[in-house]
């Protein structure tokens, strides 16, 4: 636990140096390396209890699981005295609840990122597309948009069954190893893949990752070339997902929706053959509604 705290200070600490131009929910040219210069941001604007706070907020996510205060001191740098004022304090203001010697966030929680998720419209209008493709295909089917090197989810459809792959509104994973998040990657500029090469974290979470940069980059180049991506048990074994980008009237790359199933319903060349097609054409649709 001390290990993660420990990196976990030095992602709070870095958070000045990583400041990247927003348009909408979707970074926009983004800074893939550590050099600030130009970004605009002036060391003493920047409020580190408050990014401290964040943090806290995020090490729930990442966990997904109640914490004690010792280990959410652990699991975000934050001394014990730290942890327990901003965990004070969540409590108070209604986002976070105390159970014992255990903290969890409130679904009050999700009105901190609701409001502007709702505000865009897009996935308003994607919904139905959405709904209809899972009813058809008998399929989760989930939205995405990329947030620096994770995709964030906001938008989807689980289709119930036995054996089924279900994913929460606010969902957070590493892009590098997700058809969403890859998708997204291999549309940023070609100007910025250097740098977003060299420093997307390419950790292992199976035994399929891919984790060398310069296989990375050509599977993100193969996928740039064809429009779509397949990932097979690259972040969970056993899970199956398919991703094709989503761009609206001005041809900008909005986000990414995927169909996720599980390995032992179907493989790679059947996701291809009889999913892939019925996803492209769920977000021409989609992308044809933008416009409109």
């Amino acid at each position: 636990m001390a290990g993660r705290g420990a990196q976990a200070e030095a992602r709070v600490a870095a958070e000045p140096d990583r400041v990247a131009a927003q348009t909408g929910l979707m970074t926009a040219a983004p800074d893939w390396g550590d050099d600030a210069e130009g970004s605009g941001l002036n060391p003493r604007d920047y409020v580190s209890s408050l990014a401290r706070g964040l943090e806290v907020l995020r090490a729930f996510n990442r966990t997904r699981r109640k914490m004690t205060l010792s280990e959410v001191a652990a699991e975000t740098g934050n001394t014990r005295a730290g942890a327990r004022r901003i965990l004070l304090t969540l409590v108070r203001e209604g986002y976070a609840v105390a159970d014992g010697k255990l903290f969890d966030l409130t679904p009050q929680v999700l009105e901190l990122g609701y409001s502007v998720l709702s505000s865009k419209g897009v996935w308003d209008i994607a919904r139905p597309f959405i709904d209809h493709l899972s009813d058809e295909i008998r399929e989760s089917v989930s939205a995405a948009v990329l947030d620096k090197f994770d995709v964030v989810y906001v938008s989807g459809a689980q289709y119930h069954r036995v054996i089924s792959v279900g994913i929460t509104v606010g969902a957070r994973f590493p892009a590098a190893c997700t058809a969403n998040g890859r998708v997204l990657l291999a549309a940023q500029p070609p100007e910025t893949w250097a740098g977003m090469i060299q420093n997307v974290p390419l950790n292992r979470m199976t035994d399929r990752t891919v984790t060398d940069r310069v296989e990375f980059r050509r599977i993100l180049e193969e996928v740039r070339e064809k429009g779509w991506c397949l990932v097979d048990q690259e972040l969970e074994i056993g899970l199956m997902s398919i991703a094709v980008p989503v761009y609206n009237s001005a041809g900008t790359l909005v986000g990414a929706i995927n169909v996720g199933v599980p390995s032992v319903r179907m493989t790679p060349t059947e996701m291809v053959t009889l999913i892939l097609p019925k996803l492209q054409e769920t977000v021409a649709h989609i992308s044809s509604a933008l416009k409109r």
